[in-house]
């Protein structure tokens, strides 16, 4: 479950994580009673949605007056993000910064601990930044001692460095006590007087948890397009990568996520259909995926005991026959019907493995040669 960024903010208060002065609108009339009563300009009007690539999209709006405010409250409000309209947007005032940091606490599935990364530069591009160290955090590691090693690789100096422990202990207080898979600060701001400040939160529950944490169910609502999933009876969970991992089973579909991370891949979606996939249940899913921008390329494994595989392999194939998909696909098919499966798909654009680590590979593979070609 993915927290917007009002919500993550309400979590880090309540674990004494530093954030400006902000109030969630719902309404053009609501955020005007706010900026006469609560808060005062300049502000930051932020977009909340369940999907990555506000600022890039242009979906966070520095307004320095009520007319400016007026203007880009009307924009945000009816602007489209991958598919997903606001749920309402988040007033923030603006707070005077020295430096920006990236400081990340995540569930690292390749190493099957948790990770830390921090960098001395914090914001949109972060992900082609150099200068970013990771730590990994084991059962018997302190918290604070890794925090204060890696502040000294990213260049945190001495006079800031304790402060900096402190936030990222309680960042870490938080992903343990809530069961996180991912605590994220983009930018954290170091003040003049040396506090860290929250300026953005991403934080995703781990939805088998979820049961032990009532207090956190009234975050939980769908985006469009796992509705979407739902409605047509199969799970799907949206992520941050370029490769999307279709399977019928959890436990299929997380050990393939897990083995596409350990090949220095990166998910952008996993959906399980479990075991009722039909020719249509698998157009549909497709159709998902298609709608997760990131997605570069496709992984399918697919066991056939209860589900029909030549079924799934028609959906395949009407899917590369309509253009719904021109991504490149790699499936390994095993089990009922899997001979007839790779007979549909035997001259189709769908590339088609013994082995899910062979088609693993040839995934990761195609995308490293793709980002070579576009450095090129």
């Amino acid at each position: 479950m993915r927290l917007l960024e009002y919500q993550g903010k309400e979590l880090f208060k309540e674990f004494g994580i530093p954030v400006p002065k902000s109030r969630i609108a719902f309404s053009v009339e609501e955020a005007r009673s706010l900026l006469n009563n609560e808060l005062a300009f300049p502000i930051v009007l932020k977009s909340q949605v369940p999907v990555g690539g506000r600022g890039k999209a242009g979906a966070i709006k520095k307004c320095q007056n009520m007319d400016e405010f007026e203007r880009q409250f009307s924009v945000l409000q009816n602007k489209k993000i991958e598919g997903e309209f606001p749920r309402g947007l988040l007033l923030e005032e603006v707070i005077n910064i020295s430096k920006e940091l990236y400081v990340s606490l995540f569930l690292n599935r390749s190493t099957r601990c948790f990770s830390l990364i921090v960098s001395a530069a914090g914001g949109m591009e972060i992900e082609s930044a150099e200068n970013r160290f990771i730590l990994d955090i084991t059962s018997k590691d302190n918290i604070e001692e890794i925090a204060s090693r890696i502040a000294g690789m990213a260049g945190i100096g001495s006079e800031n460095r304790q402060r900096f422990v402190e936030f990222v202990k309680k960042l870490y207080g938080l992903l343990w006590e809530k069961e996180a898979e991912l605590v994220e600060v983009n930018p954290a701001a170091l003040l003049i007087d040396g506090s860290i400040v929250a300026l953005d939160s991403k934080v995703i529950i781990d939805d088998n948890a979820l049961f032990r944490h009532p207090e956190l169910i009234k975050y939980e609502e769908a985006t469009e397009l796992e509705s979407l999933a739902k409605k047509n009876g199969f799970s799907f969970v949206q992520l941050q990568g370029n490769i999307a991992i279709i399977g019928n089973g959890a436990g299929l579909v997380m050990s393939t996520l897990d083995m596409v991370s350990d090949a220095g891949g990166n998910a952008g979606a996993f959906l399980d259909f479990g075991g009722s996939a039909t020719s249509e249940t698998i157009y549909q899913a497709l159709m998902v995926i298609r709608r997760v921008k990131s997605v570069q390329t496709i992984v399918v494994n697919l066991f056939g005991g209860i589900v029909r595989t030549d079924l799934v392999a028609e959906g395949i194939l009407r899917a590369y026959s309509n253009d719904l998909i021109t991504v490149p696909l790699f499936a390994r098919i095993s089990g009922a019907e899997s001979l007839k499966a790779k007979q549909i798909l035997n001259n189709s654009k769908a590339h088609l493995f013994d082995r899910i680590e062979d088609a693993i590979h040839a995934a990761v593979q195609g995308i490293k040669s793709q980002e070579g070609k576009a450095i090129l």
